[in-house]
């Protein structure tokens, strides 16, 4: 079924009940800038539940989800989520996470939007379809790629904090310019983002993320000021320290920079998240040392420490914390491999230790490279082709992508005589620790015999 198909179908319902029924909102915006979409929102002149309800029956829909407390109901229909709410006017009270919801007509429900953009209907009556309902000139700040609030930027940021966020996430998706009034208002207001739920600043932070050019927003909660509410660990980041002829990067712009690298080449907003938090340590470790200048040592395993609480902070699922806690914790090893003589050992060591990460690591690897000069980029990238093939060749040879001691425990206690313990796991890492130094081939005869040969060591000692 096509939009066009499925808003007529509607509007006949509505016009068939006396109800008044408008998409608002996004789709409208969306249809003008030809941006494809499936999620619809209505607003309803009246009871959007009630209406909600009278479409399921038309329809013989069997998925709608009401919302009580809400006033909202939710219907999928195909492959379009339908959302349908009763025209209303929010605001948040002082010091309160929850609006305070009162029923309005389509004008005062559109004033109440978060940007001009977003305040525009859409007729659906049979009469008047297609029709748009633009109280605001918002087809006008599309057309200019401006961001501009409806009512007094400073009242609507601070009726809904959240909106500050919002503004941040739409001005990178889309790549318009926040209004200079709206910029101010951002600044003046971003301590009220102090009431809004984490859930609901992550959930616009990781839309950021996962826009095409993410930088544009976090240089956007820099200049406002947003990042030290939001982000402080990345604000810590900030600034350019020089003493004698010594000085390091900015590591804010340097690590905005990786995040864009990396969403030059991969969607995954795991990898885009890594990126974030790859030097989050940075700013804890910085030491400087006479006729060395600036270090940051044990940045990689620090940060991977610090991302448990981090992740915690932002309500991240723990499986995406994990994964950027590893990818951290590796990110200087392949770096220092391709400055220096490989060995094969090495090279076992991190196909192992990076495992199905190993690809995403290089990735995040190649995307750290944020010098100005060409020619060292130039020469960065040889190094890690070199590097590249050169694990394709021990990893082909060696099939060590799921590594693993070819001599399992129960053998290893069957071989020595010895019981489910410590040791156990000694014996086998020992076993794998030959394999990876390459003092025996990854396969089971040779593994057993090193076994046999050297287990009396652990008994001796």
């Amino acid at each position: 079924m096509t939009r066009d198909k499925l808003l007529k179908i509607i509007g006949d319902i509505a016009s068939e009940s006396g109800t008044e029924v408008y998409a608002v909102g996004g789709y409208v915006r969306d249809l003008i800038l030809k941006r494809p979409g499936k999620d619809i929102d209505f607003v309803v002149v009246g009871d959007g539940i009630a209406f909600a309800r009278q479409l399921q029956r038309a329809l013989r829909a069997k998925n709608l989800v009401v919302y009580e407390r809400f006033g909202t109901a939710m219907l999928t229909l195909d492959e379009y989520q339908l959302e349908f709410v009763g025209a209303r006017e929010e605001s948040y009270v002082e010091e309160s996470r929850k609006p305070r919801v009162v029923t309005a007509n389509l004008l005062t429900d559109l004033s109440r939007r978060d940007f001009t953009i977003n305040a525009l209907a859409m007729h659906v009556s049979p009469d008047r379809f297609g029709e748009i309902i633009d109280p605001f000139n918002g087809k006008h700040d599309i057309e200019r790629r401006c961001l501009r609030t409806p009512l007094d930027p400073r009242e609507t940021f601070s009726d809904d904090p959240l909106r500050i966020m919002r503004a941040i996430r739409f001005a990178t998706q889309l790549k318009f310019q926040i209004e200079p009034g709206a910029l101010a208002a951002i600044s003046e207001t971003k301590e009220r983002l102090r009431i809004i739920s984490q859930e609901r600043i992550t959930d616009e932070l990781m839309k950021i993320l996962g826009a095409s050019k993410p930088s544009i927003g976090f240089d956007l909660m820099n200049r406002t000021g947003v990042l030290a509410i939001v982000l402080p660990e990345l604000e810590q980041m900030k600034g350019i320290e020089q003493r004698g002829d010594y000085h390091h990067k900015d590591v804010f712009y340097h690590t905005i920079q990786v995040i864009d690298n990396i969403a030059r080449v991969t969607k995954d907003i795991r990898l885009r998240f890594t990126a974030m938090v790859h030097d989050i340590a940075k700013p804890e470790t910085k030491k400087f040392i006479e006729g060395i200048g600036w270090t940051f040592h044990g940045h990689d395993e620090i940060g991977a420490r610090m991302l448990p609480r981090f992740c915690q902070r932002l309500k991240l699922p723990t499986d995406l914390m994990k994964n950027a806690q590893k990818l951290v914790r590796l990110h200087l090893r392949p770096i220092s491999l391709a400055t220096s003589e490989i060995t094969d050992s090495a090279v076992r060591r991190l196909i192992v230790h990076a495992g199905d990460d190993l690809d995403a690591l290089f990735l995040l690897c190649r995307a750290d490279i944020t010098s100005g000069n060409p020619k060292r980029v130039k020469a960065h990238l040889a190094n890690f082709d070199a590097l590249v093939a050169r694990m394709k060749e021990v990893e082909i040879k060696d099939r060590l992508r799921a590594f693993q001691s070819p001599v399992r425990g129960e053998k290893i206690m069957e071989v020595c005589g010895i019981a489910p313990g410590p040791l156990v796991g000694k014996l086998k890492k020992m076993i794998e620790d030959a394999i990876l130094d390459g003092l025996i081939p990854n396969d089971y005869e040779a593994a057993l015999a090193y076994l046999i040969e050297h287990k009396d060591e652990f008994f001796e000692s």
